[in-house]
C-alpha cells in the first residue's frame, strides 16, 4: 500500500532499523536516532542495486517518487540510474577549464583569425552539432579513444562520410590544443587515423568545353524554371571564375562599376588574401540586370527567404542540377559551380595566356615565398583585364555559335 505524509512523519524505529514501503521498489528507511533515508530497490543487467535518492524531509515523498519515476526511464533506455547519479557527483568537482566544450572554444578562439568568417563559422557549427552534444561537458582527460570513435561513427552511419572525416580532424585538433596548454597528457584521437570509411576522391565536376555552348542556352532560359536571380549569379560565376562563396557573399560596396573592378576583401578570400576581379562589359551587364533586384540591399546575391542575408552556395548547386547537370540526365554531364574555375584554367592556359596571370586571376596561393611576395593581389592586371574579356567573349561565341574550336588569343 503507498505511503502517505502522515505515516512518513509518525514513523520511529524502538530496537531497530525498520523499512517502510511505497510503490515501484521505493522504500524509507527509518533509522533508531531517529533519521529517514529514500532508497530505490532495482534490477540492472540481472544485478539487484540499491539508489540513494535523499533525506526526509528535505526530499519529499513526492520529491522521491518523481526520482524514481526518472530513474525507471534511464533503466528503460538500459542507463544504470546508480552510475548516473556517481557521473553528476564527479562533474560538480571538475573545473570549467577541463570540460571539453570550453577546450573546443579556447581552440577555436585561438585559430579563427587565421580563417575567413565563414570558414571559421563553419568549424564551429560542425563541432557544435556533431562532437559537444556527445562529448562537450565531458572532461577531456576522461574521454577515451572508444568515445571519440563512437561518436564519428554515429555520423558516419548517417551516410555523412566527409562531415565524420572532418569531426575527427576537429576531435584532434582540440585535443593536441589541450595537450600543449598542459590541460590533457596524451591525445586520444591521434592514433584513430582508417578508422572511418574513405569516400573515393573525386574532383569537382566541371563541365566538359563541348558541352558550355548548350550549358549557356539552358542557363539563358533558366529563369523560366526558376529564379531570375539565381540564373544571375550563375552568370557572374561563369564570367569570373571565382569561387561559389566569393560570389554568394559579395557585397555592392566592393565593386567600382566605373573602374570596371571588384575587389574582394581578404576576410572573405580562402587565401585570407585581398583579390582583384576585372569586369568584362558581360559580367557589367549581368551587375546592371541585378541591381533592380538587389542594390537596395547589402548583398548583390541575397537569400530568397532573407534578404539581409547572402545566397547559399547550395542554391547555385541546385539550380545547376535543375538544368539537367546532376550526372543522370542523358546527354549532359555532372556540373558544379566550383568547376567552371577548373574549366576557365585549362581553356586559358590552352589559348595561350600567361599561366602566371590566370593563376592570380584564381586567386591560387603560391608556394614560394619568395615568389608569393612578388606576385602581390594587383600583379598582371593590365593582362588579367584582356583576359577576362577574352574569357566572356569567348563564352558569348560559343552561345551564339555553338563552335568549341579553340579561338586563340592574339600575339602582341
Amino acid at each position: 500500500m503507498p505511503l502517505t505524509d502522515i505515516q512518513i512523519k509518525q514513523a520511529q524505529a524502538s530496537t531497530k532499523d525498520i523499512w517502510l514501503t511505497d510503490e515501484k521498489g521505493l522504500r524509507l528507511l527509518v533509522k533508531k536516532n531517529g533519521s529517514k533515508y529514500w532508497r530505490l530497490k532495482y534490477r540492472f543487467q540481472g544485478k539487484q542495486k540499491t539508489l540513494a535518492i535523499g533525506v526526509y524531509p528535505e526530499v519529499s515523498l513526492k520529491d522521491a517518487r518523481e526520482a524514481v519515476s526518472e530513474a525507471r526511464r534511464q533503466l528503460r533506455d538500459d542507463i544504470d540510474p546508480s552510475a548516473i547519479k556517481q557521473e553528476k557527483k564527479h562533474l560538480s568537482s571538475v573545473s570549467e577549464i577541463e570540460l571539453f566544450n570550453t577546450q573546443a572554444r579556447l581552440w577555436w578562439n585561438k585559430q579563427k583569425g587565421q580563417w575567413s568568417e565563414g570558414h571559421a563559422a563553419r568549424i564551429w557549427t560542425r563541432l557544435n552539432d556533431n562532437a559537444l552534444k556527445t562529448l562537450g561537458k565531458r572532461p577531456i582527460g576522461e574521454i577515451t579513444p572508444q568515445d571519440i570513435i563512437r561518436t564519428v561513427q554515429k555520423i558516419e552511419t548517417r551516410g555523412a562520410l566527409d562531415v565524420a572525416q572532418r569531426v575527427l580532424q576537429d576531435i584532434r585538433r582540440v585535443c593536441r590544443f589541450a595537450v600543449q596548454t598542459g590541460v590533457l597528457l596524451h591525445n586520444p584521437a591521434s592514433e584513430l587515423s582508417g578508422i572511418l570509411e574513405k569516400r573515393k576522391t573525386s574532383h569537382r565536376a566541371s563541365l566538359p568545353r563541348e558541352e558550355l555552348p548548350q550549358f549557356l542556352r539552358d542557363l539563358d532560359d533558366y529563369h523560366q524554371q526558376g529564379r531570375l536571380l539565381t540564373k544571375l549569379a550563375i552568370e557572374l560565376l561563369v564570367h569570373t571564375f571565382v569561387r561559389p562563396g566569393e560570389l554568394a557573399g559579395a557585397r555592392w560596396d566592393e565593386f567600382d562599376l566605373e573602374e570596371k573592378l571588384w575587389r574582394i576583401p581578404a576576410h572573405r578570400m580562402k587565401m585570407k588574401s585581398d583579390h582583384i576581379v576585372p569586369l568584362s562589359r558581360q559580367a557589367l551587364a549581368v551587375l546592371e540586370n541585378t541591381k533592380p533586384f538587389s542594390a537596395r540591399f547589402e548583398f548583390v546575391f541575397p537569400s530568397e527567404r532573407d534578404r539581409f542575408k547572402q545566397m547559399s552556395d547550395n542554391t547555385m548547386r541546385m539550380a545547376i542540377f535543375r538544368m539537367g547537370y546532376d550526372g543522370e540526365t542523358k546527354g549532359k554531364s555532372k556540373a558544379n559551380p566550383h568547376g567552371f574555375r577548373a574549366t576557365a584554367s585549362s581553356i586559358l592556359n590552352e589559348t595561350g595566356f600567361n599561366p602566371d596571370a590566370i593563376e592570380r586571376q584564381l586567386s591560387h596561393m603560391e608556394r614560394n615565398g619568395v615568389r608569393a611576395a612578388y606576385t602581390h593581389h594587383a600583379r598582371y592586371l593590365e593582362e588579367r583585364k584582356e583576359m577576362m574579356q577574352w574569357w566572356s567573349d569567348y563564352l558569348d561565341s560559343l552561345k551564339n555559335n555553338g563552335n568549341v574550336t579553340p579561338i586563340f588569343k592574339k600575339q602582341a
